[in-house]
């Protein structure tokens, strides 16, 4: 792979990564809510995802997928019940607003392990993904890649990826303090809440 195609590749993942989505609203909160810890796990299962998509892509697997319209549409509804879901509970937590009892129901700050599985499932069950990779790999890689290539620039777009939420869990992090208020908390579980619920059911109801 030439310097010339690492770094075009790099770019396009940047700006996508960079584009606001499901992916960018649950490192936010997670970082906002339950610090930095969370943030990173959550930028780490992001990075996974996309290195799977990357590579099923630059594998031709993704191409079955976009290719199936029953397939796809089954992706993308339990997508959107996963952000529903996701949007519901932060919705019943600025409900309860009970942010000084840290073990209420609802409110439980996310940890690592949580932070990092809803990075993954949001990504892996996000089919544009597989519709992004598939028009975006056949670009940078020759037209019998070997192994190799494929893991190479799955590698740089999980990197690439991963590395620019990191970024904004370093930012975000810094104002934590903020975040941290009864107050603010509330604010913040009831916007993001509203977008991840607005989220998946948009993605439902395009699928249907």
């Amino acid at each position: 792979m030439s310097t010339a195609q690492l770094v075009g590749i790099g770019g396009a993942m940047l700006l996508g990564a960079m584009a606001p989505g499901p992916d960018f609203v649950i490192v936010t909160r997670n970082t906002m809510l339950s610090g930095r810890r969370a943030g990173v796990s959550s930028a780490a299962g992001i990075g996974l995802g996309v290195f799977v998509w990357a590579a099923l892509s630059g594998f031709g697997v993704a191409g079955l997928l976009a290719a199936s319209a029953r397939a796809f549409t089954i992706v993308k509804l339990a997508g959107a019940i996963y952000l529903v879901y996701l949007g519901v509970r932060a919705l019943l937590a600025a409900r309860r607003g009970a942010y000084e009892t840290p073990d209420a129901a609802g409110v439980r700050p996310v940890g690592a392990r949580a932070g990092f599985r809803q990075g993954l499932v949001s990504n892996l069950l996000n089919p544009k993904a597989a519709v992004f990779f598939l028009a975006l790999m056949p670009q940078f890689l020759p037209a019998a890649p070997a192994v190799a290539d494929t893991l190479e620039l799955s590698t740089l777009t999980a990197i690439v990826t991963g590395g620019w939420f990191v970024v904004l869990v370093m930012g975000i992090a810094t104002l934590r303090h903020v975040f941290t208020r009864t107050r603010v908390r509330r604010a913040a579980d009831l916007a993001m809440g509203t977008v991840l619920v607005a989220l998946g059911l948009r993605i439902a109801v395009a699928a249907n």
